[in-house]
């Protein structure tokens, strides 16, 4: 099936379950499942580094800000569930403590993604965010 575009359910599965088995699972994906050029937007601007982040190794980066700045207890994920031909979703559950300040949180999110040419292009993250 090499070079050939994956279905929708396909890469919302892959990803699904890549975000079950943990963070090597989740950087293999996002080399496999995105875009070269896919975005990705934050609800808030999180360590910094804005809203939006474009190209896959700047996601990559992100990930790694993620890692270094956090440390995860427990992450539970609901789904994939779809929309259309091109969108899918997924709901992160995150129980984790910011290394810096020792703070323990709990946080839900909603991930949407858009898919293209099957590639996922954009990703979105939804969740609280307190006014400034």
């Amino acid at each position: 099936m090499e070079g050939f575009a994956m279905e929708l359910k396909e890469i919302a599965q892959e990803l699904v379950n890549g975000c079950r088995a943990g963070a090597a699972k989740v950087r293999e994906n996002l080399d496999k499942l995105y875009a070269e050029d896919a975005v990705s937007v934050e609800a808030a601007d999180m360590g910094g580094q804005g809203r939006e982040t474009h190209g896959i190794k700047a996601i990559h980066g992100k990930h790694d800000w993620w890692e270094n700045a956090m440390e995860e207890h427990a992450t539970e994920i609901s789904g994939p569930f779809y929309f259309g031909d091109e969108q899918f979703s997924a709901v992160f559950k995150v129980d984790a403590t910011d290394k810096q300040s020792g703070d323990r949180f709990q946080m839900e999110e909603i991930g949407v993604y858009h898919v293209k040419n099957g590639k996922i292009v954009r990703e979105e993250f939804h969740y609280a965010v307190e006014a400034p």
